[in-house]
């Protein structure tokens, strides 16, 4: 059986992967949309606009799922380490906190995870933090029992 952490990246790789072919279907419907709608009336400008602006909204979305791809690619999860830091699993006392890319709370074997980024607001109170330290975060006080 694999390490939970390679569980836990696998699982960011998964949901990663899911998101960056979405967004590449949609942009793809979007440009149909677009090729179909060019008729030249009026009409068809109006709603080209709409789709105009949704297909970049995705290329962004895309553009920011591809950039959590890379991020990704960076963690070894054989790596222990002694501080927080990206591919850290942070067990505290009310909590476990995977530091990869957010996706929110996950259960692998009945235990909960929430995989944040560290970007994100608890993420960057965890950031460098080392066993026996705690962190307040939303007036609830984390206790760090172990990272590795």
């Amino acid at each position: 059986m694999s390490s939970i952490k390679s569980q836990l990246l696998e699982v960011c790789f998964t949901h990663v992967n899911k998101r960056i072919a979405n967004y590449k279907n949609e942009l793809e419907t979007i440009k149909d949309s677009i090729e179909n709608n060019d008729k030249g009336d009026e009409e068809n400008d109006s709603g080209n606009g709409k789709l105009f602006n949704d297909l970049e909204k995705n290329a962004q979305y895309l553009s920011d799922a591809s950039k959590m791809l890379d991020t990704l690619k960076t963690i070894n999860s054989k790596a222990i380490h002694q501080n927080a830091v990206l591919g850290s699993l942070i067990t505290t006392d009310i909590s476990k906190f995977y530091l990869a890319v957010s996706i929110g709370k996950i259960e692998i074997d009945n235990e909960n995870y929430f995989i944040i980024s560290k970007s994100s607001p608890i993420g960057e109170l965890l950031l460098n933090k080392t066993v026996g330290e705690s962190i307040t975060f939303n007036n609830t006080t984390y206790n760090i029992k172990e990272i590795r």
